[in-house]
């Protein structure tokens, strides 16, 4: 019976802990990651020089994760409002959480602006029906809320994850024909020795998005498993940021001139590739369209104290006239801009979890003294 037990209770364990990865994952590779743009922008203009910063956000997202998970079980906290009071004090908390709204809120629009690209760009279709069949999809699954998140959370990363991983994969590292190199410095590249803040700038806007999905598995998984699972997460996302870089940076320079420079590199592999990764791009649109809706439509109920579905629906409507703008130009404006955010977010849990994990390596020494000394 014991056997059994523990059979039933490590199964839970490891589904959690899946559970918490796809979170992850679902909420950083969204539209600008599958489309190659963040890749681009973050590290790929730096050369060289960029793997050196797709390595440094692998130990970030990580330990980040990890940490994200520590403190929302050693606060009991179950939403990402809460782990901001409780870490910086309800003042700092509140500034910070006004400022990450607007992102969640901006980032809605920039998703559905993906969205209404990909149908444009790719699949000659009109852009406002693009941008329509988002908002109806996101409305749709978020509508019974954490379930809705964490169901098609479930059922849409593994999808995206697998197909993304195999096309950069054989992009990256196949035998295709290359181009004729071209020098960054014909380019406005920014000065290479900058990889190390784009890096850092990178993971701070992304875990400032992640925070807000990751937060929610705190009561449905232990503390071990949530830590491990988060840290694992974390260095998926980091060796799939290093395979995208090269994927990339094998076609430089000709892919500093696409919006969507990932379905170019898919296309230099094969016809099929090319489609295949149509669909994965809009499945990282909706996987991100959902942790912003799903964040911003929950503070915006607490605000204003209309129901969740109401302002899931009100919310994404408001979000509509800016999704009109060029996807491209969102990404380079918005979300460098939010990472100075996510840095302070960042900085504040580092912090926080060194003091918290020191004092408690400093009891447990005490503790032993005792025991020692006889």
């Amino acid at each position: 019976m014991n056997e059994a037990n523990n059979s039933v209770l490590g199964g839970k364990a490891i589904k959690s802990g899946l559970m918490l990865v796809m979170g992850y994952l679902g909420a950083v590779i969204g539209a600008g990651f599958a489309s190659g743009q963040e890749i681009v922008q973050f590290f790929v203009v730096y050369g060289e020089h960029g793997l050196w910063g797709a390595v440094l956000a692998t130990v970030l997202f990580a330990v980040s994760g990890a940490f994200l998970m520590y403190q929302a079980h050693k606060l009991k906290v179950t939403n990402y409002q809460h782990i901001l009071a409780r870490t910086m004090g309800s003042k700092a908390g509140k500034v910070l959480d006004m400022g990450l709204a607007i992102f969640l809120f901006l980032g809605i629009s920039t998703m559905l602006s993906a969205s209404g690209a990909v149908f444009y760009e790719h699949l000659y279709l009109s852009k406002t029906l693009g941008i329509m069949a988002a908002y109806i999809l996101v409305v749709g699954l978020l509508l019974s809320g954490k379930k809705g998140l964490v169901v098609s959370y479930n059922i849409l990363v593994p999808v995206k994850i697998l197909l993304l991983l195999t096309i950069a994969a054989w992009a990256a590292f196949g035998p295709m024909p290359q181009l004729q190199p071209g020098s960054l410095q014909t380019l406005a590249s920014p000065h290479p020795a900058y990889w190390g803040i784009s890096s850092l700038l990178y993971v701070a806007y992304n875990f400032s998005l992640a925070m807000v999905v990751l937060s929610e598995y705190q009561s449905i998984s232990l503390p071990s498993e949530a830590i491990r699972g988060a840290f694992g997460g974390g260095l998926i996302l980091g060796v799939l940021v290093c395979i995208s870089y090269q994927s990339l940076h094998r076609f430089l320079p000709t892919v500093l001139y696409y919006q969507v420079p990932m379905l170019y590199v898919a296309g230099r592999v094969s016809i099929l590739a090319k489609h295949l990764y149509t669909c994965v791009l809009w499945v990282g649109i909706l996987t991100t369209a959902l942790a912003n809706a799903y964040g911003f439509a929950q503070r915006f109920s607490s605000l204003t104290g209309m129901s969740y579905g109401l302002s899931l629906i009100v919310c994404m409507t408001m979000a509509l006239p800016l999704s009109l703008q060029s996807f491209a130009s969102l990404v380079g404006k918005i979300y460098p801009l939010f990472g100075l955010l996510g840095i302070v977010i960042l900085g504040t849990l580092w912090l926080r979890t060194a003091k918290d994990l020191g004092q408690d390596l400093y009891y447990n020494i005490m503790k032993k003294l005792p025991v020692l000394r006889r």
